[in-house]
This record gives structure tokens, sequence and C-alpha cells, in this order.
């Protein structure tokens, strides 16, 4: 399973390998990667769709690493479009119950596809299921297994019972082993895309290449959407100014791990630049649950997990302190080359980064 965003939608990918096991892994994986590459090049959601189909009907031999896929785009407004290649019918999930989307034929090559319309508001969510789960209960009293159409009356008593579709992927997942027994006798997947305001997180780091320009810088940045970050004490002390604010170091916040904090009115956090942007990119694979004190780097790193837009604003400016000797003995990278691998390991998380450089 993997999501991408960019400006105008955001896709989920569901590809579910032939089989079991690291086989199938390797097989949905590799699928959901070209997809991926496909649409990232600028490829139409049909075009990359009929192009990676027309590619799996000719690997249909059992020793090739075929795969079933399901592929959502959902637009900003809502309007959302599943195509489905021997995968189960989407579901759609509202408020108070479910249903499973009614398709049409999409022909691709010498094969039939399917492809389903609606239209998400706030609340509501889109489950893409693998056949494992819509199979469930095959020769334990359901004779065509537990279908879409059994996963959405299963879902609608739910959402009677318990408000908010949080934990749905979870339940239909848990349900769909309880028809095999708790046993797992086939890969099992279910994913559900909530609808929901997105989230968006501005960072600013590293002084304007042009000082001229600084004031000019720090109006557009206060001037954003959403929770404000900078990195870095040349930084933090140019927005102060603008500001016509003080900037501290915040006591409380010593860590033997991480670089200070500090306060600045009008901003969320301040924290130091370049070690705590390797140290943020040494962690934001680690799940928020597993973070051991709460330190700058980490309440930054659990800012950027919730955001689902990012906005990095990287000064071209010259910083003497990040040009020291010591800072390339400790393997601390220098702002230019530690941000890049930030934004590429936030692309990967399925996050819209927009970036500028000042």
């Amino acid at each position: 399973m993997a999501q991408q965003r960019t400006e105008q939608a955001t896709d989920v990918i569901v590809c579910d390998g032939i089989g079991s096991g690291m086989r199938a892994y390797i097989a949905a994986t590799l699928h959901v990667s070209r997809l991926q590459s496909l649409l990232r090049e600028g490829f139409s959601l049909r075009r990359a769709f009929s192009s990676l189909v027309g590619t799996l009907q000719t690997w249909r031999d059992p020793s090739l690493p075929y795969a079933a896929v399901s592929v959502a785009r959902v637009l900003n407004d809502g309007e959302a479009t599943i195509l489905t290649y021997d995968a189960p019918a989407p579901i759609l999930v509202g408020r108070n119950s479910a249903m499973t989307l009614p398709s049409r034929p999409l022909v691709v090559g010498h094969s039939v596809a399917r492809q389903s319309n609606c239209f998400l508001g706030p609340g509501e969510g889109l489950l893409l299921l693998t056949d494992g789960i819509t199979q469930a209960g095959i020769g334990r009293g359901l004779t065509e297994g537990w279908t879409s159409d059994g996963v959405a009356e299963y879902v609608s008593r739910r959402l009677s019972r318990y408000s908010g579709l949080r934990h749905v992927a979870e339940a239909v997942h848990d349900e769909a082993l309880r028809h095999d027994a708790n046993v797992l006798r086939d890969d099992m997947t279910a994913v559900l895309a909530r609808c929901r305001d997105g989230q968006t997180l501005n960072l600013f780091t590293g002084p304007p290449a042009d000082r001229r320009a600084d004031e000019a810088v720090v109006r557009r940045f206060l001037a954003m959407d959403g929770p404000k970050v900078v990195c870095g004490a040349t930084t933090a002390a140019i927005v102060a100014k603008a500001l016509g604010r003080k900037l501290t170091v915040e006591r409380s916040s010593v860590s033997m791990i991480a670089p200070p904090k500090y306060e600045l009115a009008g901003i969320d956090l301040v924290t130091e630049g370049a070690v705590t942007l390797n140290q943020l990119c040494n962690i934001l694979d680690v799940a928020v649950e597993e973070f051991e004190e709460v330190n700058p780097v980490t309440e930054l790193a659990e800012m950027l997990h919730r955001a689902d837009r990012v906005h990095v604003i990287v000064g071209r400016g010259a910083n003497p302190a990040n040009d020291s000797l010591g800072f390339e003995q400790q393997g601390i990278l220098r702002r230019e080359r530690v941000v890049p691998l930030l934004v590429d390991k936030m692309r990967s998380r399925g996050k819209l980064v927009v970036t500028s450089q000042v």
C-alpha cells in the first residue's frame, strides 16, 4: 500500500501479490512502485493504470510476480475515481452507514478492469480491500466468502454502535480473521482513506541570501496558514527582529540528546538549526509512540507526522556556524544537504512537500 499527494489530489494504491508470504510481498511492492513512478512522471491516472494492467496481463504465469490492483484518486473537492483490476469492489463509508460502490467495465487491452466514482464529504471514507478479506469464511459457512457487500453490512452495523471511522480498517481486518477461525489463510489488507481538512505545517530554516529580503521573507512566512516552525538561531534572530520581539532560550527544554529550544512569541516552535535537522532526519521514520523523551526534535517530528502538507522555506545565505570543521567531524550534514533528505523522507510518507529557496 502507498499514498502520494499532489497540489490537486491524493492517490492511494493497494496491490495484492498472488499467493502469500514474501513472494506476494515482493510482487505487491514491485507493482506499487511501478504505478507510483508512472504517476510521478506525469501519466494520467487511467494511462498509468492501463500501462500496469497491460504488464499484468502477460504475467499470469505463477512463476511471475502477478498482483491485483486498486488505485483511488481523491481530488481536493472530494471527487473520487477508483480503478480496480482483479481486486474486490471498493466501499464508500459514510458517517452512519457503508455501501459497496457500483462500477462499470473498463476495457484495458484484452482484459476488463472496473471503474467506480463517488464523492467524499468531510468525515466520510473510502475502504479498499484485498481478496483475503472478501474471501474470508469460504469453507466455514460462507459459500462465496465474506464479500464486499458483507463487509459493507458489517461496517454499517459498527457505525450504528460506534462513532467515527478511526478504527474501521482494523475492525474489518479482525472480523475477516475471525471468519477464518483466526487462521491467516491469505494475506489480508484493509485500507481506509478518510476525508478531512488537511493540516499544513510551515518551516523556515536558514537566512535569506540577500539580507535586504529578510523582512519580506518573514512577512511571507507569517502570512502562511498553519503552525510555524523556525529552525536555526540565526534564522530565529531574523524573524525576531522583523517581529520586534525578544528571542530567549527555554531553560526547561534542557536535554542530554537534543539541542536547545527557543521561545519567540507568534512562532509555534523555534529550534537550533543543523543539529536539529540532522537528528530529525534520523528519527522521522520512528513512530511517535517510541520517542523516549520530549525535546525540540521529537516535538518537530510529531508535528511533521500530523501534517499533510509541509511548506519549507530554505534560506541560501551563508552561515559560518554550519561551515565548522567540527560539524563535519561529527557527521552533521549542512543545511543544503540535510533538507533534501528530509524532503524525500516526508514525500515517501505521503506528505505533500512544497519547497522554496530564498
